[in-house]
This record gives C-alpha cells, sequence and structure tokens, in this order.
C-alpha cells in the first residue's frame, strides 16, 4: 500500500510488484482485493485495477464526498475568526498554505474532481498558489508548471504576456518555451479568485503554447464580482464579500457542489 500511496494515480504494473516482493503475479489479486476493501469500508481512497498487457493497479487517494464537505467546513469555521479578516475583502490565510496536511488533503479534494478529465500537467503562476497546485499535481500524478512574474536569464527562451489583473492593471507572466508541448491538456489550480484575471492570464498563456486548458480550481473565490473571467473554475470555500456584509468576522462558506 506504502507504493501505491507514493505514487497516486500512477497505473503500476503488475510484474513490477511481483519482482520487488519475489512472488507470482497471480497472487497478487487477493492481496490487491483486500486492500481495496479496507480501502472502500473507511472511505479512505479507491484502488483501481486496469487489465490487459498494459494495466495494473493504481491508487486514487480520495475520501468519500461526506469527508470531503466535512473537512471544508473546518477550514471555514478556522477562517471566521475576526482576526483574519483584511483590508480590501482579504483574508489571511498564509499560515493554512504552509501547512502540508491542509494542501494535501485540499489537492486530494481537486484531483478527485478533476482527474476523469486525463491532464497532463497542473499549472499556477508563483507564488501563492504553488502549495495547492503541487500538492494536487502530486495527486493527480502530472508535473507542476509554474509561471514567473518576471523572465529569468536561466529559463532560457521564453514566453511573455501581459494580462489584466482584476484590479484592471496591468502584469505580466512568463513561461519558459521549453515546459510545455503543444496538444498537452493543462489543469489551472491557484489560491484566490476575484474576478478571476489571474486564471483569465493562465489561460490567454496556455494558448500561446497549444495548451487546452480542461478547467480551474481555486481554493477560495469571491461572491463579487459574480461573473468572473472565466467561465470553469471550482472554488472549495467562497468569501462573501458583498457590500453590507461586513459583521467582524469573514462570511465564508463551503462551495455549493461541495
Amino acid at each position: 500500500m506504502r507504493e501505491l500511496c507514493a505514487r497516486p494515480n500512477r497505473l503500476i504494473s503488475l510484474g513490477e510488484f511481483a519482482e520487488q516482493f519475489g512472488c507470482a503475479k497471480s497472487s497478487l489479486s487477493e492481496d490487491i482485493a483486500i486492500l481495496r476493501g479496507v480501502t472502500s469500508r473507511y472511505g479512505r481512497g479507491i484502488v483501481e485495477t486496469v487489465n490487459g498487457s498494459a494495466g495494473g493497479v493504481r491508487f486514487l487517494p480520495f475520501y468519500s464526498d461526506e469527508a470531503d464537505r466535512a473537512f471544508i467546513g473546518r477550514i471555514c469555521t478556522v477562517l471566521r475568526v475576526p482576526e483574519r479578516k483584511l483590508p480590501g475583502g482579504f483574508l489571511y490565510i498564509a499560515d493554512l498554505l504552509s501547512k502540508p496536511e491542509i494542501m494535501s488533503r485540499m489537492g486530494e479534494i481537486f484531483a478527485k474532481q478533476f482527474y476523469k478529465l486525463s491532464v497532463d500537467v497542473v499549472v499556477t503562476v508563483e507564488s501563492m498558489g504553488v502549495p495547492i497546485a503541487l500538492m494536487t499535481a502530486q495527486a493527480l500524478g502530472v508535473p507542476l508548471i509554474t509561471a514567473r512574474r518576471n523572465h529569468t536569464a536561466a529559463e532560457g527562451s521564453s514566453v511573455t504576456i501581459n494580462y489584466a489583473s482584476s484590479s484592471n492593471r496591468m502584469q505580466t507572466m512568463s513561461l519558459s518555451r521549453r515546459l510545455m508541448e503543444k496538444g498537452q491538456r493543462a489543469l489551472i489550480i491557484d489560491d484566490f479568485m476575484k474576478g478571476g484575471g489571474t486564471a483569465k492570464g493562465l489561460e490567454e498563456l496556455m494558448a500561446e503554447f497549444g495548451v487546452f486548458v480542461s478547467g480551474a480550481g481555486v481554493i477560495f473565490s469571491t461572491s463579487n464580482p459574480e461573473k468572473k473571467r472565466v467561465e470553469r473554475y471550482l472554488p472549495l470555500m467562497v468569501l462573501n464579500n458583498s457590500e453590507g456584509c461586513d459583521t467582524g468576522t469573514a462570511d465564508i462558506y463551503p462551495a455549493s457542489w461541495l
């Protein structure tokens, strides 16, 4: 089970396990059935087998829907303390982003929603979105690609674009030409979305590489503006930043799809 957990969503051949443990491939079927039953019973993931010469077994680190809702609900409770409210309708979340166990759990929730899209890479922009994007990439078993705010010589030839942020300020993002291949499918993951300017910028950057954006996920989105610059995105939590909602604590709640 340790091998499967260390390589989530990656197909591992039975031959590899047989060689590692010095047993026949046929004897592994019972062990896999036991693992599948335990993970299913306790809602701690899915052990999936693929038949055929190129088949094998893989582990999908997905908790039950009830466990996902409860986890996000607990995070919302933590964030509702008055001390976390910042000017401009923002929340202090840096401490949460620095905790691997929280980011890993959120990454698994995103992976559960997006793994059927068969994305090739997870894409984000430095720097606050990197922890959640990295954990989502880990859960999906794909590489993480990070766009830079400024081009550096160490990256070689790069593509740089200008984009309008949610506050309509012009900003830049840059990505090395060696990191992407035409025809790949990308998943955008970030920490926060207000108007969707950063996600739209990433979509435009991917278009420069001929990469299709399959979807987007963010930890938080704001209720206002209701219409974002991107159409397809999935938030884990929603922050009510409408006028007249200032109660001294953050009005934050799990997204309705959970």
